[in-house]
């Protein structure tokens, strides 16, 4: 627990720093401001993260207290993702089933609408850095979204906790700083967030070489070590992040906190070695799944929307 609390105690002191220069800094300075504290307010996610697979305490109530509480500036609901989350970890890249970046069948593309059939060209395309704000709108909220009943009524707390902290939290603060503060405090620290939420999660699972799967064929154990990868970041990105981007062995098993991760990954890799599939984070990796990894494809894994445009013809 000294680790998790030392993480907490590292965010609070960032969130707090991103603030404070928020606050202090001269309008040409903002765009750095936000960058240091959306990528500060990444890390309270990851703490929510761990407290979502109860990895964070061994003591249920104080996962939900915490997780609650770090989510609440993201207005992230933390039970209506935990409990949609388990089911991107029990089916991995698994065809029709997996609900974390999943590409779409090139037959249910063209039934969609021109507007979601727009919606879903961006974020497979260049503006894959705004995916989990759909993900996040579309997803949680919704009650078919969710197994039973039961996991409805714990998805509808975390959603009213989160809906009622913004009904409170951004009128006091328009009220106390004007739209602008709300602009500057929250919205554009909460959109470097999500960027970065967008990027981490586009990247652990989609590669042009990474295959989903159809259900017959899946395999568990070769869709977790294989079908996820390790990606390298700027090193201050990592401190902020908690290292989330070390993403094989937390899906080895999901009881690995953040904080060990790089340890496992290190004996997972005297193991499996060249097999695991390892990527640095940079413009030429980006470019290459928003430009390829489009559509899902049986035989080539995936389709780019021009090839299958094409196909139409």
């Amino acid at each position: 627990m000294t680790k998790a609390w030392t993480q907490v105690a590292l965010n609070v002191a960032l969130v707090g720093a991103g603030y404070a220069s928020l606050a202090l800094s001269p309008w040409f300075l903002l765009p750095f401001c936000w960058i240091f504290t959306g990528t500060a307010l990444t890390g309270f996610f990851v703490i929510g993260h761990d407290c979502g697979h109860r990895s964070f305490s061994n003591k249920i109530w104080l996962n939900d207290l915490v997780g609650h509480i770090v989510m609440m500036p993201l207005i992230y609901p933390l039970h209506s993702w935990r409990l949609l989350h388990d089911k991107h970890h029990k089916h991995t890249n698994k065809m029709d089933v997996d609900n974390a970046w999943q590409p779409f069948r090139p037959e249910v593309f063209d039934n969609m609408s021109s507007v979601e059939r727009g919606g879903y060209r961006l974020i497979r395309g260049k503006f894959w850095w705004i995916g989990s704000i759909f993900h996040w709108a579309l997803v949680h909220f919704k009650k078919e979204n969710y197994a039973s009943q039961k996991d409805w009524e714990k998805a509808r707390f975390s959603n009213t906790v989160v809906i009622i902290g913004a009904a409170i939290g951004f009128p006091i603060l328009i009220a106390t700083t004007g739209l602008w503060g709300w602009v500057n405090f929250w919205l554009m620290p909460w959109l470097v967030y999500h960027f970065w939420m967008s990027t981490f999660t586009i990247v652990h699972h989609t590669l042009p070489e990474i295959p989903f799967q159809e259900p017959d064929v899946w395999n568990e154990a070769e869709a977790q070590l294989f079908g996820t990868v390790h990606c390298d970041y700027p090193p201050g990105v990592e401190l902020f992040c908690h290292h989330i981007n070390v993403h094989i062995p937390h899906h080895v098993s999901t009881a690995i906190p953040s904080y060990n991760l790089r340890a496992v990954h290190n004996f997972l890799k005297g193991i499996w070695g060249d097999r695991m599939i390892e990527r640095k984070f940079n413009w030429s990796l980006m470019k290459q799944i928003s430009e390829q990894c489009h559509l899902y494809h049986p035989v080539d894994l995936y389709q780019t929307f021009g090839r299958h445009a094409r196909s139409k013809v």
